[in-house]
């Protein structure tokens, strides 16, 4: 390259996203290192689907799919959504993604011009700050309560001209199930305050609590105004096979569809094949996977309450435990600390202002793993404290 060129700038967009961004990239665990940091499940995935890509390539689906979803995908996709909301889907109201991150991504970008007041649960996934502030919006962190659950009157107070709220739910990092009163109550709230919404349902298949999921799809007040965003990664241990899917209003949808296609493009045809095989013959997977992270749950919550100085708000969904520490050390340097101990987590700093103090720890880990990893956190406090 000449010594005369000039030194290269990243754009404004990237710089932003360096500027605010709390994603942390932790080292890789190496040798005697357990691991309780991922957020990904530790199942292979289903043999049915593998096999389902593999014939699929044997019979000559190597080539593009249609920009929004190969038909097969999304007249499936269409029966799941109208399954749960009690409403048809019309063609053009689906979009398969390169995952749920492609689909959040696609969502956000459209939607938020740079200005726009965009409102996010603090603590939450740190994706969503990302994409507000790749797109020029301006995030607004809803601190939520003690308990992890929303303050319903703060949340109609940062409503207040807002384009746009982003949730998890189940909720990353938190493990928190939104109850049907929350959800009802947020679906007043956003047509009062005439705000958009995106709810990304990833861990759906994953709750705990005994209660009935309530989705964004049951609740008539979401319906034209809302993006449902979802993946196969975690019900279905797809994580790798970059699949996801948006749903909502056709001109919604279609706008989305852009930023997708002109990033992404289709979504490789054997995958969309996979899939279908996952939406309609899996099930029983996901009840088994379901079976073993309830067990498992149960291992870590019982191991992190043995703690002294940790508090834990029970998990009701996900895979993800979420206790706060009484030592007065941030986040970021505890788990650094922790890591000469032999056990990686991550830190709550990562998900917000309001996960100081606290750390995430992932139970998609063998039951081996989270015996020795909780062994060695109440080790590693012990000798901070």
């Amino acid at each position: 390259m000449s010594s005369l060129a000039k030194k290269f700038t990243a754009s404004e967009a990237v710089l932003r996203i360096e500027r605010t961004s709390l994603r942390v990239q932790q080292p890789a665990s190496s040798g005697d290192m357990v691991s309780l940091a991922m957020g990904e499940p530790d199942f292979d995935t289903p043999p049915r689907i593998v096999q389902a890509a593999a014939d699929a390539l044997k019979n000559g689906f190597t080539h593009y799919a249609p920009l929004l979803g190969d038909k097969l995908l999304c007249e499936a996709l269409a029966e799941e959504v109208s399954a749960q909301s009690g409403y048809p889907v019309k063609p053009g109201e689906v979009l398969v993604t390169h995952g749920g991150t492609a689909g959040l991504a696609a969502a956000i970008l459209s939607m938020v011009n740079p200005g726009d007041r965009v409102v996010i649960p603090d603590p939450t996934y740190s994706l969503y700050a990302d994409l507000v502030n790749m797109a020029g919006g301006i995030c607004v962190p809803m601190p939520c309560k003690a308990d992890l659950h929303w303050d319903l009157e703060l949340l109609d107070h940062c409503l207040e001209g807002a384009k746009l709220f982003v949730f998890c739910n189940p909720g990353n990092p938190t493990g928190i199930v939104h109850t049907r009163e929350e959800i009802e109550t947020l679906g007043r709230l956003v047509n009062q305050h005439d705000t958009l919404v995106i709810a990304d349902e990833a861990y759906s298949d994953l709750v705990f609590n005994g209660k009935p999921f309530t989705s964004v799809l049951q609740v008539p007040a979401f319906r034209g105004r809302t993006l449902f965003c979802q993946t196969f990664s975690k019900g279905y241990a797809m994580t790798g096979w970059r699949v996801g899917y948006l749903a909502g209003p056709a001109d919604m949808i279609a706008a989305a569809a852009r930023v997708h296609n002109s990033v992404n493009g289709s979504v490789n045809t054997a995958v969309q094949r996979a899939a279908v095989v996952a939406l309609k013959e899996c099930k029983d997977d996901v009840k088994r996977m379901y079976d073993v992270y309830r067990e498992r749950r149960i291992l870590m919550m019982e191991g992190l309450q043995a703690i002294p100085g940790l508090k834990l708000n029970e998990p009701e969904g996900a895979f993800y435990c979420f206790p706060s520490y009484s030592l007065p050390i941030p986040a970021i340097d505890m788990v650094a600390l922790l890591r000469e101990q032999g056990i990686a987590v991550r830190p709550g700093s990562e998900f917000g202002a309001a996960g100081e103090g606290h750390l995430r720890l992932s139970y998609a880990a063998s039951k081996e793993a989270i015996a020795e990893g909780v062994k060695r956190l109440k080790r590693g406090l012990a000798s901070l404290g």
